[in-house]
């Protein structure tokens, strides 16, 4: 059985990034897979990035009992399907890249969960990221703006802070987190 890890943190910080990085050097770690509701960005392809489903669908699914943790906000449903996780953790450690509050919710359903935020150097510095993607209109980058301040209060929450100003450096802490937790749980 292996474990899991929830890596989340404000939009714009890097943790995308970042689980992408250690994906690529460890393949013996499985990425989850979320549901949303949203619309595909460009490039995105359903079953990779995400599980495109439809409103009813996926409330359907939540009536069910179908997620680990789900949420609403920007409008959209967001939710990590439990028996994906579960068929993935028999064979290997996994990792969550989800929003806090989702991070929250998995780790009250499962307490051995490992919860490592992801955070900016500074709050000028993830402003620019958000602008730097140029996936959103500025309304929507200012509601994510908003919500950075209530995530990061979350942070003593979690098991594990990592500051993501230096890319390669943020990824080797993450790496020596998932090795220490690994290690402790005999995985």
């Amino acid at each position: 059985m292996g474990a899991l890890f929830v890596i989340s943190g404000p939009s714009g910080v890097g943790k995308g990034t970042l689980v992408k990085l250690l994906m690529k050097e460890d393949p013996s770690l499985a990425l989850s897979i979320s549901c949303t509701t949203r619309a595909p960005r460009k490039g995105e392809r359903d079953g990779k990035e995400y599980f495109f489903l439809s409103r009813d669908e996926f409330v359907s699914r939540i009536q069910a009992g179908d997620f680990l943790e789900c949420d609403e906000h920007f409008g959209n449903y967001y939710g990590t399907p439990k028996s994906f996780v579960q068929t993935q953790l028999e064979t290997r450690s996994v990792i969550l890249e989800i929003d806090v509050k989702g991070a929250l919710q998995v780790k009250e359903n499962a307490p051995d969960t490992v919860l490592v935020m992801i955070v900016p150097p500074d709050f000028k510095t993830l402003e620019q990221r958000l602008a730097g993607r140029g996936s959103e209109t500025e309304e929507e980058r200012a509601g994510r703006l908003e919500r950075v301040k209530y995530e990061l209060s979350l942070k003593d929450k979690y098991d594990y802070v990592v500051v993501n100003k230096n890319l390669q450096r943020a990824k080797r802490e993450l790496q020596k987190i998932i090795r220490k937790e690994t290690d402790q749980k005999g995985v």
